[in-house]
């Protein structure tokens, strides 16, 4: 007789409750993937003992979706996940049970009961924080409003089906050079707020803050500096450290509106 297949597990308990988490990457985590911090997520919801559901199927897997994830090798404060749970739980207690439950450097810092409504669609533009030690603030200015300036900035991106050409420009809706910083330690940056240089970085170390639309294929933090280097000539002598500080929809004055907002005064966005 043959091998008997398989039966799907179907009996999988429904979704009663969805919590979206912000989260943060920070110090050496910063080099880990996306995949790597799926699987430390997936781990510390196990050992929290989180009421998580699961899809049905031959390979049952965590209802836990991502929403534009960050490149390998940046900071960021603002990385986003929806959990779905098949029991009801407070979300601040899934936030300090995971963070728990997670490794120092990916910390969970907020998380809402979901409204409803797409959270993708909240999440239109990043804001980054690139510091360029050895650059000084008024070098950096002139780049940018030569960047600023140019219809477009060509840059190279090597791929699978071989190199291609990406426009660094046109994803940019604000590049500004940071006069005077609020003062605060590297952990504590903030979407309000962006940190003073690191300390041991190579005098001066101008900074640079980046607005830039999500389009399709994303533009890195990396390919600015390319167009930078290809437009206006700038070449930073040392790596420049890229920190996301904020996730969200481009408001008309100028800012990054928190997507979670709509879930917690209960008015999803359509």
């Amino acid at each position: 007789m043959g091998k008997r297949k398989p039966v799907p597990d179907r009996d999988q308990e429904p979704v009663v409750q969805r919590i979206r988490i912000r989260y943060a990457k920070r110090g050496r985590l910063r080099f880990t993937s996306h995949r790597d911090f799926a699987r430390a997520l997936e781990r510390a919801v196990r050992r929290a003992e989180v009421p998580i559901a699961y899809s049905a199927g031959f390979s049952p897997h965590p209802k836990i979706s991502y929403v534009g994830a960050s490149p390998t090798g940046v900071a960021s404060e603002a990385e986003y996940a929806e959990v779905g749970l098949r029991r009801p739980m407070d979300a601040d207690a899934l936030r300090q049970a995971l963070d728990a439950a997670l490794p120092p450097g990916i910390d969970v810092v907020d998380a809402v009961v979901s409204a409803g409504g797409s959270l993708a669609d909240r999440i239109q533009v990043s804001r980054w924080r690139l510091e360029l030690p050895g650059v000084a603030p008024d070098e950096l200015a002139v780049a940018v409003e030569t960047f600023m300036a140019a219809p477009e900035a060509p840059v190279e991106r090597s791929t699978k089906q071989g190199r291609r050409t990406l426009d660094a420009r046109a994803p940019v809706e604000r590049c500004q050079v940071v006069e005077e910083p609020t003062s605060m330690g590297e952990t504590s940056t903030s979407v309000e707020g962006l940190a003073a240089p690191l300390p041991g970085y190579p005098a001066p170390c101008a900074i640079l803050d980046l607005v830039v639309r999500h389009v399709t294929p994303s533009v890195r933090p990396d390919e600015i500096l390319a167009g930078l280097r290809s437009v206006a000539d700038l070449e930073p002598p040392a790596p420049v450290r890229a920190t996301r500080v904020a996730q969200g929809v481009f408001t008309e004055d100028g800012d990054v509106a928190d997507p979670l907002a709509a879930d917690r005064e209960g008015t999803p966005q359509r």
